[in-house]
């Protein structure tokens, strides 16, 4: 490799480590808010009649905290296991949008490695990742995980905790109950950058508020995951937003990352 390859590489891996402490200070703030909503979780958990291990199989093996909520509050009401199974796919159904963006950054990675990052996608992991993906280009394992970690660990050991303190705690006089709500709204205002972004945020909260009010909130929630994007493909990109131009990701070898 010659001085102006070397150069090239040394400045791509500074813009990566850059990026990268990016991430973790937003990490952190993403594992801040994981926490206390685990809690909120495990002790939901504990109303539905679930076991501790139950409750933190659950966190480890769905790892999905919309469709978890969906499916306690489901278990709680006696649902069949049909329902539940069917209510939490749909719930889940918005990981197939997250993959279709990552997909041209993973093309270097392995299937075995694109299925086991594939289980600890979240929302959350999701958002952290792509924005990174994005800044430097290229995809960025250590990254990916630094993301990933940052929900499950705070996640699991909240709901446990949770469980484990269920009954000491006012989740409705603390206003627990409304932190995962509020926090997935704070980090989605974080991601509106254009006018298709601002036209999938309004049809979604449009169909999910009053489908929320007649045919509960998890109906709801689904109502408004299907039809917000399918409102912003329907509206033409600016011709200054990122999603107009094609992606051209680089390989993480080439650019000298691990």
């Amino acid at each position: 490799m010659g001085k102006t390859g070397r150069s090239g590489a040394i400045e791509r891996q500074d813009d990566a480590g850059e990026s990268r402490g990016r991430l973790v200070r937003d990490a952190l703030v993403i594992a801040s808010y994981a926490l206390p909503v685990g809690l909120v979780y495990g002790l939901a958990t504990l109303q539905a009649g679930f076991s501790a291990l139950d409750t933190i199989a659950m966190c480890l093996v769905v790892l999905a905290g919309g469709a978890q909520f969906a499916a306690v509050g489901m278990v709680k009401d006696g649902a069949p296991w049909l329902a539940i199974a069917g209510v939490t796919l749909l719930v889940n159904a918005r990981h197939l949008l997250y993959s279709a963006a990552l997909a041209p950054y993973l093309t270097a990675a392995r299937r075995r490695e694109r299925a086991l990052m594939a289980h600890f996608l979240t929302d959350e992991s999701f958002a952290l990742s792509l924005a990174h993906f994005r800044r430097i280009g290229r995809l960025d394992r250590r990254g990916f995980w630094i993301a990933s970690m940052a929900v499950t660990i705070p996640w699991t050991v909240g709901s446990t905790l949770g469980f484990l303190a269920a009954g000491a705690l006012d989740i409705e006089g603390l206003g627990l109950d409304i932190a995962f709500p509020a926090a997935m709204a704070g980090l989605s205002l974080g991601m509106v950058s254009g006018r298709r972004d601002v036209a999938a945020a309004l049809g979604a909260v449009a169909v999910a508020v009053p489908v929320g009010l007649v045919g509960g909130v998890s109906v709801g929630l689904i109502a408004g995951a299907v039809v917000g994007p399918l409102v912003g493909l329907a509206v033409p990109p600016g011709s200054d937003e990122e999603s107009s131009r094609p992606e051209t990701p680089q390989l993480a070898a080439e650019a000298g990352l691990p």
